[in-house]
């Protein structure tokens, strides 16, 4: 089962947003972000957090549509974002592809890609998606897929991480290593439709920007707390 859960941060809306959620995906707003929600057109399922963000009338009218609500206090130990993948976890979710989730605040933009380390998530598929740029983590292999000039950095989350190969970029590496805190995986560049990336010990984020389609604009809406 998919969850997708839609955050609270400013949202860039995208063609590719469109594709992401399906009609049977368990939809989790964080707080606010039910107003992202109602914004790409999704129908909240569920609104986790202390609701401190979302307006009494939005949630008034959600919860006329039978929208589940789920408070927490304001002092707790986990952000209202880690609560809502918890969640989904708690409901089956095998995947997971989450919106709203970057920029605003840089501590919760960090630690909202820093949950893709949980140790919960390492059975689970699981993308940080805003506009055209998708945020996921490497911990063995993976394909990606794209369209050749599509742009992948490789960034080491868990120390050094090596025995790096991949296939399909413009600068390979055949049993590389990425040291951790240094930029060298930046801004790689798909030559091929799919390209793959193996790693032997650590764990490694991707970030894919991919092309927007010809005719395509980046159109920002605003956005408040992504935690």
């Amino acid at each position: 089962m998919r969850a997708a859960i839609i955050a609270n941060g400013p949202m860039l809306k995208s063609p590719f947003h469109r594709h992401l959620v399906g009609e049977k995906d368990l939809v989790v707003c964080v707080d606010g972000g039910a107003e992202n929600a109602i914004a790409l057109g999704l129908e909240p399922q569920v609104v986790i957090g202390d609701m401190d963000s979302i307006e009494v009338s939005l949630r008034e009218q959600l919860y006329e549509a039978g929208c589940r609500f789920v408070k927490y206090p304001s002092r707790k130990d986990e952000t209202d974002s880690e609560l809502a993948v918890r969640y989904a976890l708690s409901q089956g979710a095998t995947e997971l592809v989450i919106l709203a989730a970057l920029g605003g605040r840089i501590d919760h933009t960090l630690a909202n890609v820093m949950l893709l380390a949980l140790p919960e998530l390492e059975d689970v598929e699981v993308r940080v998606v805003e506009g055209d740029q998708e945020v996921f983590l490497v911990r063995d292999e993976t394909v990606i897929q794209g369209q050749p000039g599509d742009v992948l950095s490789l960034l080491p989350l868990s120390g050094d991480v090596v025995g790096i190969y991949t296939k399909g970029l413009e600068y390979p590496l055949h049993n590389g290593t990425l040291e951790f805190g240094a930029a060298r995986g930046v801004s790689n560049v798909l030559t091929e439709s799919r390209a793959g990336v193996r790693v032997g010990s650590g764990l490694l984020l991707a970030v894919h920007h991919r092309s927007l389609p010809p005719g395509c604009n980046r159109e920002q809406s605003d956005g408040g707390d992504n935690g």
